[in-house]
């Protein structure tokens, strides 16, 4: 997006005037967001057509759900594909019932703690302390910006620059360079990384996109913050790059207006089964190891059991159960929950599971000490040994299996 010759001034504006257009496309009402998801889907599917390639949904959890659904119900009829064994037990039963092609992911979870890292704080901080564990000379100049917000000339010479670190976690992981930098921080005696995504997701959906020419809609909303946020505050609900195109439909949508389509989109896939049926038949899973067909079953709702119902509360739409979800070793903003967070309902899940990756899921490559997420929550202070004080209710998690 930047410019080689543009100043920090005209750079700073363009951002604000980006935000400031998110701001207003956010606040239309929801009948003109999803009459605009339309255009901008139809505009995708014929780009990709005039480009001879095609399109696919990317599935995860409810949103990119609801935008499956979606595309169907607007006559787009696109592949789905997922890593699905990431997913809750509850996601994967729905992914099946909607014919989502489901990938195998690069390394398994096991495999991505023990040999790249644990994915912890955030996706753009977790990206800077790989960074200092992995020193090179290459990555010396924003090695050195990462401790001190010094930045050389591509930075526009900034000090005190968004690329340091949150002094909190400067003096948990700062440690790495404080020979260096004359510093005193501290270093953790596990392994960060954000690449966790690449080779559990990333890769095998862009290994199948790029075997099938093919670029993805993406359920993505700018408000659900961070680095989602920046990259559709910038680009937009679609993009067309030299190397990277794709559609994110619900950039503008707040999670209420999500919540209400997915009951609307909930709706609209009962009354049409047999498209989903179709799909499902097509699938290897529809038959079992000895070649026997196993006959559709319809889900009761395409919301997954882990989002509990979805409620209105004072106006605003809500799900009883799980807010948001993904894959369940994820460590991304544990440290900003509430608990029960994200682990205490693991736990209430599948406390064999729990115990297996709290406890000792990875080995000390120095001492051959078995340890787990625990040893990282220790570190970064978030509780989770002990039973939460509020008990969840059973029955915000219907029909969750082990």
């Amino acid at each position: 997006m930047d410019k080689p010759d543009e100043g920090l001034a005209e750079y700073k504006q363009r951002k604000k005037e980006a935000r400031d257009r998110m701001i207003a496309l956010q606040r239309q009402p929801y009948e003109v967001k999803v009459a605009r998801s339309k255009l901008r889907a139809y505009e995708f599917i014929e780009q990709m057509d005039k480009r001879d390639k095609n399109a696919h949904v990317s599935v995860g959890g409810l949103d990119s759900i609801t935008l499956h659904v979606f595309l169907k119900s607007i006559g787009i009829n696109v592949p789905a594909v997922s890593v699905s064994s990431l997913e809750d037990k509850s996601i994967q039963r729905v992914h099946k019932a909607l014919g989502v092609t489901i990938l195998k992911p690069l390394k398994t979870k096991v495999e991505v703690l023990n040999e790249v890292g644990f994915p912890v704080i955030s996706k753009r901080i977790a990206g800077k302390i790989a960074l200092l564990q992995n020193p090179t000379e290459n990555n010396k100049t924003v090695r050195h910006a990462i401790i001190t917000g010094e930045c050389g000339e591509l930075g526009h010479f900034q000090k005190n620059s968004r690329m340091k670190l949150p002094q909190k976690w400067l003096n948990l992981f700062g440690g790495y360079e404080n020979e260096n930098e004359g510093v005193m921080y501290y270093k953790p005696n596990f392994k960060v990384s954000n690449d966790c995504c690449y080779y559990l997701k990333e890769k095998p959906c862009d290994d199948w996109a790029r075997e099938h020419s093919s670029y993805p809609f993406l359920g993505m909303m700018a408000s659900e913050g961070g680095q989602r946020e920046e990259a559709l505050t910038d680009h937009g609900c679609n993009y067309y790059g030299k190397t990277v195109m794709r559609s994110a439909p619900f950039a503008p949508y707040l999670r209420n207006d999500i919540l209400r389509l997915a009951q609307e989109m909930d709706v609209w896939y009962h009354d049409h089964t047999d498209v989903f049926a179709k799909l499902y038949y097509e699938q290897p899973y529809s038959k079992d190891k000895d070649g026997n067909v196993i006959p559709y079953e319809p889900v009761d709702t395409i919301i997954p059991a882990i989002y509990g119902q979805i409620v209105n509360d004072n106006g605003e739409l809500r799900t009883t159960g799980a807010q948001r979800t993904g894959c369940s070793m994820c460590g991304f903003g544990i440290h900003m929950e509430e608990r029960p967070h994200r682990f205490d309902r693991l736990r209430e899940r599948n406390q064999k599971e729990w115990e297996f990756y709290m406890y000792r899921c990875c080995t000390d490559p120095k001492t051959g000490e078995k340890f787990g997420w625990g040893r990282v929550l220790d570190y970064i202070g978030v509780a989770w040994e002990d039973e939460p004080a509020v008990q969840m209710n059973i029955y915000d998690y219907p029909e969750v299996q082990p």
